[in-house]
């Protein structure tokens, strides 16, 4: 290879202009719409354009999000669905179809710069999709030079839970399982397309796994005088974020690429959450979000420890409160508006408000230590009676005697009401498996309470914390 001191000054100035230009710092939004009462697609962009948001990524390739983009200076991240990957990794005109019908139409004029193929693959069981990923990532790339468009990169959003080692940073490795089957050529393929090893990281759910031994302020960017010392690199990190993001960048480096740039395509924390589920507030929430794209913004790039100066590109999540996402609480409270369109907190994602130039007071948290007691699993609302009485069928043929209370002539059968019997057993269930990984939601149709349900003779089984 050529020595630097052969290349003369205004190619050196050239090439650093074309990367810097290539690579924006710019803060993002995940648009999802797992939601039955969110805004239109025109209505979400203005709120996006309000956030001063330069990057969307939504979960699919949705027409009428794509044509309220049109004529935008907002760059677009589209996504290949899970279920196509397979078919994808076997054949290019399916893949050349794939990218006809779903970019090219909408291309130049969306702004469309990533197209990632399916959304962490690797977190859940193979079910036969891990190795056909980064061969539908070729094809994908392929398709897209067949239609002669350079400019959009390709890749696929990581979990965290890829790696087997995080900590210290500088044990980052990734899992045996795909490491040398996946990730590997993963890497490969990203280093030679210059593209981003993009990863979902949330601070939030690290700190809450760990609340003993890591500090809140040190997750949420607070902790002025606390700091963590790599014992392996001796780098000095001064929040969770970077510790995860350096862990990831030793992982590649580790396989042999340790150049590959880290695009973060989700990070947040939540603005609420279910009872047992310490730290989700609109305060803590708002503070990251904040926090983190101020750090994120800031000329010229901070970067991270083992990465001083690089530029992370970076996509919040998400734009709503989406009230049909699956899993706790917490899942269905990332947004930065409710669905009726309004703010739930102020947040600049140019990153040039000061901190102190947010004028609305944000409210106090109250659930940063654990919640200790007893809390219940009740039903929501009886929106919909057959949806709610499979719930119960479900509940009762799980277990040990789960349902014998609310038997005909038992303790708890009157009030004979589907929501009181719905209750019990939803109580009764959790009561039993929570250990093992059971929780109260029941598809969203179960809520907790610190209330006791229980009257005269019938007792409501309660989990306690």
């Amino acid at each position: 290879m050529m020595g630097l001191g052969f290349v003369p000054i205004f190619s050196l100035a050239l090439l650093v202009s074309i990367s810097s230009a290539e690579i924006s710092n710019k803060v993002g939004i995940n648009y999802g719409q797992l939601g039955n009462n969110l805004p239109s697609p025109s209505e979400s962009v203005e709120l996006i354009k309000s956030l001063k948001a330069k990057r969307v990524k939504i979960y699919d390739a949705n027409p009428d999000i794509l044509k309220s983009l049109k004529d935008t200076d907002i760059q677009v991240s589209i996504m290949v669905p899970n279920q196509l990957i397979e078919n994808i990794s076997k054949s290019q005109s399916l893949s050349d179809q794939w990218v006809k019908t779903n970019v090219v139409p909408y291309y130049p004029d969306v702004k469309i710069r990533y197209l990632l193929v399916g959304n962490e693959i690797l977190t859940n069981p193979d079910s036969g999709t891990w190795f056909n990923l980064v061969p539908a990532m070729r094809r994908i790339k392929a398709s897209l030079k067949t239609h002669k468009i350079k400019k959009i990169k390709v890749g696929t959003p990581s979990a965290i839970n890829v790696l087997e080692s995080s900590f210290p940073p500088s044990n980052g490795t990734f899992r045996a399982d795909i490491s040398g089957p996946v990730i590997k050529p993963m890497l490969q393929f990203l280093d030679r397309t210059k593209s981003f090893f993009f990863i979902d990281v949330y601070p939030y759910f690290a700190w809450a796994d760990n609340q003993q031994t890591i500090n809140l302020d040190y997750a949420l960017f607070k902790a002025g005088n606390i700091t963590y010392t790599d014992p392996g690199t001796n780098l000095t990190y001064t929040n969770l974020l970077d510790q995860m993001l350096d862990a990831v960048a030793f992982a590649m480096k580790r396989l042999g690429y340790p150049d590959v740039r880290i695009f973060i395509a989700e990070t947040g924390w939540p603005n609420d959450g279910d009872i047992d589920q310490v730290g989700a507030n609109i305060y803590n929430s708002a503070t990251f979000n904040r926090n983190v794209i101020k750090k994120l913004t800031t000329k010229p790039a901070i970067g991270t420890p083992a990465r001083p100066g690089w530029v992370i590109p970076s996509i919040i999540f998400s734009l709503y409160n989406e009230n049909q996402k699956p899993g706790p609480g917490t899942e269905r409270h990332f947004g930065l508006f409710y669905p009726n369109g309004t703010k739930i907190y102020e947040v600049d994602f140019s990153g040039d408000t000061p901190l102190s130039g947010y004028k609305k007071p944000l409210p106090a948290p109250t659930n940063n230590e654990p919640y200790k007691g007893k809390i219940w699993c009740m039903v929501a609302k009886v929106v919909n009676k057959t949806e709610v009485g499979d719930a119960l069928s479900y509940a009762c043929s799980q277990g040990n005697k789960t349902c014998d209370a609310i038997q005909p002539g038992k303790e708890c059968y009157k009030p004979d009401s589907l929501f009181w019997h719905a209750s019990y057993a939803f109580s009764s269930y959790w009561a039993q498996f929570k250990k093992s990984g059971g929780t109260c939601s029941f598809n969203g149709l179960a809520t907790m309470t610190p209330k006791d349900p229980s009257f005269g003779h019938c007792k409501f089984p309660a989990v306690t914390l």
